[in-house]
């Protein structure tokens, strides 16, 4: 990433950090420094799963942030498995799959991120079956389908990871939540950026015009440190030499 779109980056992230802060817009006592957990995250997931796309998808890859929670909470209570990443894929088996019909706590329950360990176990890539549907939290998107998170890129990573593993798709639809105000003009992207297919606000939904460029694992891009502490890149890096 160049000097100067890390800055452009950084610098959304503030302007939209305190925009929402400013209309009381989230439920923590700030929205900097996180994915922001927006009043109407539950209006957002009702209209998702409104879509005919999501009504179709039998298999969920969802992320764990607090906003996504209840569109995690509907889609075990409709009957589909989710998908959960270990937090920072910071494991040997990097995913939590979510069976409803193994749980044997109410979905609201088992949507929960601190709940999610105590319910299921982890497991690698190999064990995972083709994604319908990846759901991404934001700190800000555009109308492209261009989005930033936090600037970690661990949904970017775990993009790339279940692409290159057959199990993301030019099917696969990606969509992420997000408060009206977190959808702005430009949002500035490095190619390793996952763009959505759709952007759900409580108000409405937003089609992003494609195709979407699939994800891959850009080694390029990435410090040894960051290889190194992730054990699936790890492992894919040693095998690459």
């Amino acid at each position: 990433m160049t000097a100067s779109r890390e800055r452009d980056k950084a610098a959304l992230r503030e302007r939209v950090w305190t925009e929402l802060d400013a209309a009381l817009a989230v439920q923590d006592d700030t929205a900097h420094g996180r994915i922001p957990a927006f009043h109407g995250a539950e209006e957002a997931a009702g209209r998702l799963a409104d879509l005919l796309a999501w009504r179709a998808a039998e298999i969920v890859k969802a992320v764990p942030d607090t906003a996504q929670e209840p569109v995690r909470a509907l889609a075990l209570a409709q009957g589909k498995i989710v998908y959960m990443a270990v937090p920072r894929l910071a494991a040997q088996a990097p995913f939590y799959v979510l069976d409803p019909a193994r749980l044997t706590v109410p979905p609201a329950v088992a949507a929960s991120r601190r709940e999610v360990p105590n319910l299921t176990h982890a497991v690698d890539v190999d064990e995972l079956a083709p994604v319908d549907i990846v759901v991404l939290g934001s700190v800000a998107v555009d109308r492209t389908g261009a989005r930033i998170g936090k600037g970690a890129g661990y949904s970017d990573i775990e993009a790339a990871l279940l692409t290159e593993a057959g199990l993301i798709s030019e099917k696969t639809v990606f969509v992420t939540t997000v408060h009206r105000l977190q959808v702005v003009d430009v949002v500035p992207t490095e190619a390793h950026d996952v763009k959505v297919d759709l952007i759900v606000t409580p108000e409405t939904v937003i089609p992003c015009p494609g195709p979407r460029t699939p994800a891959r694992i850009r080694w390029e891009d990435l410090p040894e440190e960051k290889i190194a502490a992730i054990p699936a890149l790890a492992k894919r890096w040693a095998e690459r030499s």
